[in-house]
């Protein structure tokens, strides 16, 4: 932290020199706009990558579920259909397995094999896609 020296002779020269200086960002720098800065931070964190919450990814390792590339596309693929249509919290069925996934989030919530789907009951959800 910068001591304030006793050269000031009143508290608008301190304002003036230490609170008004010009911002050394490098945004500013460059001469983004507030709009574009956001664009680009939009563009980075809403990439289309699916991924899978904490809680996804510790059942399909306990349930001992592997997706296949081919899978994993058509539940991508799912997804993309859900939004399209709308829908926020979606079940998405690729083969013998069953998906809960936070659409605009692009987040799988839970994983389901056919074993673990034989009487399951899904809620929260306001669409369905079987893939």
């Amino acid at each position: 932290m910068t001591k304030i020296s006793n050269q000031f002779a009143s508290i608008a020269q301190v304002t003036d020199q230490y609170l008004n200086q010009k911002s050394t960002d490098a945004a500013k720098s460059q001469g983004l706009s507030f709009e574009e800065i956001l664009k680009r931070k939009q563009d980075v964190a809403g990439s289309t990558e699916l991924k899978f919450s904490k809680h996804a990814a510790m059942r399909l390792a306990d349930r001992e579920i592997s997706l296949s590339a081919e899978q994993s596309e058509r539940l991508e693929s799912g997804v993309i259909r859900a939004g399209e249509k709308g829908i926020r919290e979606s079940l998405v069925i690729v083969d013998s397995l069953a998906f809960i996934v936070n659409v605009p989030n692009r987040t799988v919530v839970t994983a389901i094999d056919q074993g673990g789907a034989d009487h399951a009951v899904f809620t929260n959800i306001d669409g369905a896609v079987i893939m």
